[in-house]
């Protein structure tokens, strides 16, 4: 799905005139009939197209009722923006996985702890400790509600 706001991540970045045209042939690929809009198995088929994956019918439910309801699907334009969204958004989770593996040394999937603290020892040495502490707690405490949390003492950060 698309993350809550990679805007404010991807600020000053400007979608490639590649990617644009890809979408473009994507969507001319996928509006066969070339009605000018796409409809739900249009979009579903696009999105497997170029992201590798069928989005869930929350995902096309979504999508279809936040387009232009004076048109039955979606229109380029439209599509170009969604696209957009969905790229940065798929941007910032692959920016964030990368960091968190940067971190998680013994590749165990979490981080504990000690872990967080050499990672901030060795991206920011002046840091007060205090502070890399309180940024763990926050984090292992948001993680609590989610299912990735491996313990309820919250002492690890699962990706």
């Amino acid at each position: 799905m698309f993350a809550a706001d990679p805007r404010a991540w991807c600020m000053g970045r400007e979608v490639r005139p590649s990617d644009r045209r890809k979408w473009v042939k994507v969507f001319e690929a996928c509006d066969e009939d070339k009605k000018g809009y796409l409809s739900r198995e249009d979009f579903k088929v696009a999105v497997v197209m170029l992201f590798g994956y069928k989005p869930t019918k929350i995902e096309a439910d979504s999508v279809m009722t936040s387009v232009n309801s004076n048109t039955s699907g979606i229109c380029l334009e439209e599509f170009i923006k969604l696209m957009e969204k969905k790229k940065a958004a798929q941007l910032y989770q692959n920016e964030i996985r990368q960091i968190f593996t940067a971190f998680d040394r013994q590749y165990r999937g979490f981080l504990t702890l000690e872990d967080f603290k050499k990672a901030f020892k060795q991206v920011a040495p002046k840091l007060p400790e205090r502070i890399v502490l309180e940024a763990f707690r926050r984090k292992a405490r948001i993680q609590t509600t989610s299912p990735t949390v491996q313990s309820p003492a919250s002492h690890l950060i699962k990706y």
